[in-house]
């Protein structure tokens, strides 16, 4: 073969991209199998760095060269053993008495003389072919590369080249087969393997035979941190001729491989699931290492005030990648060299060599997030008393806080968001100076963590105490400031500054989330994530599972009989939801929903993995949940079929079908919180925790709870009984991509009783590769502002100023729960609350509908403003006044009359339930796509449409009551065309009512049914077969052509 196209040739180009890139190359006959050291370069590099401290070894081992080598390599080895190839590199060895280092790191700053001597001293050499056994029954094997740092060895890497007819698979197959885990290298040594060849990169940290796990180190199909799926790209021209060429000319690079040794890979300790204590090598995947990486070179170069959105899917290492990047954030200075700053910055200020943050806080919005990221990041802390963890025991969570902020030794503060609202309060009444005045926010789960009153809570807390980069003013204690700077003030906390960086993740940014932290592209004129690990790169990569492959939906067919004597007219939109809700929480409804998802978990769910499988089933409210649970319980106590052991999950009391208040604590019988943990436990895993609970509970029912952040990968099933839109459905849909050694995709199904196929797959398009969006208009709150204050006579400017001025007074936050009556506040928005109430109450309709209007509008505006006036460019004190005084005064105003209407005797007469289709739906490569941004709502809610009861039942009906094929429809359609071309059917529309017009169309269109008889003798026979089927088709057909032909004509269709 020529030598092109062979292994070495491969091997040869590798070798020597690394000389170039600060490696040596090393000995095989320097490597000592027996210490699985290269005993040269060790003492290569003390008698350059610790020449004084290895010549008193030699004195304390009686002036022997050679025994104090032996004892050096020799305790070496045992201290690695026991304490680990990353512990020694970091921490050094004791010997003898004597400290000694095994490898210096990059300072955070160079400003002391020749702070950088030690480090360069560092020796990085690779070994090719290494003989590497010990063991006799290895001798002779080589390893294609080992790489160590200061003799130790700390990764291997076995190449292919596909030239040769052998790939990746090949290299990761000879780990497997060839490399005994046994040997002390692989033991003992090497914290990482890499499977190598042209194309991709796999990577282990423990050899185990055939159970080796091998993950993939790919940059994704269109380079780093960009959309776009598994792989790697093609290479920039210029660049070297392979796609792997990152591994060695980025990851090996010297410099970046010390970094990873220092402050990436991380051994974790724990216990499996037999209490056996265990450790796990962690190495960051790709997209970890090269979104850390960027981050913090963007922000040492730019300092704080930018903010970062990080798009990463789920199964992305959220959690590690926010704890790397939280570590490097606390230490991080600029750089040494002004040339290497970006240049707006040294203009503002920003010097070399300085701390870029004074703190780092990780924020989360949810408890539980709050923990497991308190757990990670402590972790991964090498440093005691660095991180400051809010909770548990140590008095109120925002003391903590305090104390924490105002230590200068704890540099990373995990909290959730609640509690700074709380911190506020805590510093009036305990005053705490606060350390430090440049902060780098990390925000997880973006989209809810950093909007409105929350994020001005976050900006004032840490701007507004201690020291604040934005206000260079001395503002002389007891100068009293007018109520239009107060509100200036009040507005400016809202937007950007210059001493905090948020880094925000998130997997579903919203519009609003990719304005506040996005980054502006001038090229496309949209916002856009500063990195992204897509979805669909997940899934290709075999960290998530697509829970769109197997959706199965379902329909019902329902009538509806009307028992009012009184045919009178509602809203039509109110009363078709009223109606929607009558059939879906029916008796006969509850009843064959429940069978459904039992037979179906019986028949397919309980057999999977094991018999470990579990389901969710996800209602629209509290009271369809309970009633849902009630119905499953009935059917196993009727049919004897195998109970699935459900649970349920509500807040609150909602009534059972007997009327009586009950809680999630007293239907499952143990309080809320031990539910995650009982509903893991499996008789196949632990018997001794089912025996405990009483039963093994696998089907778990939920109303606005579980949906997100609830990670449980023995899920397999999901049954869908509320509407899904947008980001919720991605949510909710994706508690079930999680991966179990048991689990495989095949195993996932979703059956949806509500939504229809496609409205879920447009749902997951957004955030199947990457979103952008356009840049939000602040000036859009001027218009919903204007209808707010002149299309409804509720609101007085100089009622809105009195407000403004009380409030300032007061010296109080806007969220504050005390306030709501608060006598000096109350004084301006009751007569405002009146004059509201007596629109609602009137008895002309149009005063009441502009009552809803201005409710909506009202509600419209606050909601945008908190938002828009984050990103707007000067605080508006008229519009932070109208917004300070409409949060307030929108808890105050009387609810709304009814939420619905009156649909008095209504009851069902049919009912089925059947499935519709099961397809796959998953998402092809489209590129990065477009989400829609705000409008200013004009018209605000939409004019109710009153139409008679008995028409809106029978249109329900007409939706519900049949399955129509599609060959159904077309048909339908024939003989529509066909009776709408004859002239005496016209006729009729033109001289009659839609009454008398009906008896016209119905003969007309049975004669056409005839007529085409052959063409559809199914739907045929159906038509005369059913009279439901035909009167239903016949009424919505001939409402039509009455319409459509007297519209022709230039008629009213009334």
């Amino acid at each position: 073969m020529s030598p092109v196209y062979d292994e070495r040739t491969f091997e040869d180009h590798i070798v020597s991209s690394m000389l170039e890139r600060g490696w040596s190359q090393g000995a095989n006959h320097h490597y000592d199998p027996e210490l699985a050291l290269d005993t040269s370069e060790l003492m290569v590099f003390l008698g350059a760095t610790q020449a004084e401290a290895f010549e008193e070894l030699v004195v304390r081992c009686g002036g022997s060269r050679d025994k104090a080598q032996t004892t050096f390599t020799k305790t070496l080895a045992k201290r690695i053993d026991t304490e680990g190839t990353l512990h020694v590199l970091r921490q050094g060895v004791t010997i003898e008495g004597l400290k000694f280092r095994l490898a210096y790191f990059k300072p955070s700053h160079t400003i002391a003389e020749n702070a950088l001597a030690d480090y360069e001293a560092n020796r990085l050499t690779v070994i090719r072919q290494l003989r590497y056994a010990a063991k006799d029954g290895d001798q002779g094997r080589s390893l294609d590369l080992v790489l160590f740092a200061n003799g130790i060895p700390v990764a291997t890497a076995e190449l292919k080249n596909p030239l040769t007819g052998q790939n990746v698979n090949d290299a990761k197959l000879q780990y497997v087969q060839d490399r005994d885990p046994r040997e002390l290298l692989f033991t003992k040594r090497t914290l990482v393997h890499f499977a190598v060849d042209s194309e991709l990169v796999f990577l282990t940290t423990k050899l185990a035979g055939k159970s080796t796990r091998f993950l993939p180190f790919n940059t994704g199909s269109e380079g780093p941190g960009r959309t776009g799926g598994a792989g790697n790209p093609l290479p920039s021209p210029g660049r070297s001729g392979y796609r792997t060429a990152y591994l060695w000319e980025q990851v090996w690079d010297a410099d970046n491989w010390l970094d990873l040794l220092e402050r990436f890979i991380h051994v974790k300790r724990d216990k499996d699931d037999k209490g056996r204590r265990r450790e796990t090598v962690i190495f960051p995947r790709f997209h970890q290492w090269h979104a850390v990486r960027s981050l913090v070179d963007h922000a040492a170069r730019h300092g704080a005030g930018h903010n970062y959105l990080i798009m990463h899917s789920a199964g992305s290492g959220k959690s590690n990648t926010i704890a790397w990047l939280a570590h490097r954030l606390s230490s991080l200075h600029t750089p040494a060299d002004p040339a290497l700053m970006d240049p707006a910055a040294v203009a503002k200020g920003l010097e070399p060599n300085t701390p870029v943050f004074d703190k780092t806080v990780i924020i989360t919005d949810r408890s539980v997030l709050d923990r497991q990221l308190q757990e990670t990041v402590g972790d991964f802390s090498q440093v005691e008393g660095l991180v400051g963890r809010i909770g548990g025991k140590g008095g109120s969570k925002s003391a903590q806080l305090a104390e924490a902020l105002s230590t200068s030794s704890k540099r990373i503060i995990v909290v959730t968001l609640q509690t700074f609202p709380a911190l506020l309060d805590y510093l009036k009444r305990e005053p705490t100076e606060i350390r430090g005045g440049k902060f780098a926010i990390v925000v997880d789960e973006a989209h809810s963590s950093q909007s409105g009153e929350a994020a001005k809570d976050v900006k004032k807390a840490l701007r507004d105490l201690g020291l604040d980069a934005d206000d260079d003013t001395d503002d002389a204690e007891g100068s009293a400031k007018s109520t239009e700077e107060a509100l200036r003030e009040s507005a400016a906390f809202r937007g950007r500054s210059a001493n905090l960086s948020y880094f925000a993740f998130t997997a579903t940014p919203k519009h609003k989330t990719l304005n506040l932290f996005g980054v502006y592209n001038k090229a496309t004129e949209k916002y856009e994530p500063f990195h992204t690990y897509s979805m669909r790169q997940a899934i290709e990569e075999g960290f998530i599972l697509d829970p769109l492959r197997s959706y199965i939906t379902y329909a019902t067919q329902y009538r509806l009989l009307n028992g009012n004597t009184e045919d009178r007219e509602v809203d039509a939109a109110k009363a078709k939801s009223q109606l929607a809700r009558f059939a879906l929480l029916h008796d006969s409804t509850l009843a064959q929903h429940a069978e459904t998802i039992v037979e179906n978990f019986n028949a397919v769910t309980r057999k999977q993995m094991g018999g470990r499988a579990k389901a969710m089933v996800v209602t629209r409210s509290r009271q369809a949940a309970l009633w849902l649970y009630e119905a499953i319980e009935s059917y196993l106590k009727d049919s004897g079929a195998p109970d699935p052991g459900a649970l349920l999950a509500i807040s609150g009391s909602p009534k059972n079908r007997a009327g009586e208040e009950v809680t999630e604590h007293s239907i499952n019988g143990f309080p809320e919180s031990e539910l995650p943990k009982r509903f893991a436990a499996t008789q196949a895993d632990d018997p001794a925790a089912v025996a405990r609970n009483g039963k093994e509970y696998r089907l778990l029912i939920v109303a606005d709870k579980y949906q997100t952040g609830f990670d449980q990968p023995l899920l397999t099933t999901m049954f869908v009984e509320k509407s899904l839109k947008g980001v919720a459905a991605v949510q909710t849909l994706s508690r079930l991509n999680r991966t179990h050694p048991l689990k495989s995709q095949s195993d996932l199904r979703v059956l949806d009783f509500v939504n229809d196929a496609e409205d879920i797959k447009e749902s997951f398009k957004p955030y199947y590769e990457q979103a952008e969006t356009a840049e939000a208009d602040p000036d859009i709150l001027h218009t919903i502002a204007h209808r707010v204050m002149h299309d409804a006579t509720v609101l007085v400017t100089s009622e809105l100023q009195g407000f403004a001025d009380a409030f300032h007074k007061l010296e109080v936050q806007p969220g504050a729960d005390d306030l709501k009556n608060h006598p000096e506040l109350n004084r301006f928005t009751a007569p405002a609350v009146d004059r509201f109430a007596a629109l609602q109450s009137s008895e002309e309709e149009d005063d009441r509908d502009d009552a809803d209007l201005f409710r909506t509008d009202l509600n419209d505006y606050v909601t945008k403003y908190a938002f828009l006036a984050q990103i707007m460019r000067y605080p508006d004190a008229e519009l932070e006044r109208l917004y300070l005084y409409g949060r307030f005064l929108l808890r105050m105003l009387p609810e709304r009359r009814d939420g619905g209407v009156d649909i008095g005797e209504v009851d069902l007469s049919h009912l089925k339930l059947f499935r519709k289709a099961e397809e796959d739906l998953r998402l092809q490569p489209e590129g990065t796509q477009e989400l829609p941004g705000f409008s200013d709502g004009t018209g605000g809610a939409d004019e109710a449409k009153k139409e008679l009861l008995s028409e809106i039942i029978e249109i329900f009906n007409e939706h519900f009551g049949h399955d129509l094929s599609e060959a159904d429809r077309l048909m339908m359609e024939e003989r529509f065309q066909t009776v709408l071309a004859q002239p005496g059917v016209e006729m009729a529309a033109v001289n009659n009512d839609e009454g008398a017009f009906r008896h016209e169309f119905k003969s007309a269109m049975k004669e056409a049914v005839i007529e085409r008889y052959e063409s559809g003798v199914g739907f045929t026979e159906r038509y005369f077969g059913e009279q439901d089927f035909q009167s239903s088709i016949n009424r919505a057909m001939s409402r039509a052509a009455y319409r459509l032909m007297r519209q022709r004509n230039g008629l009213s269709a009334a």
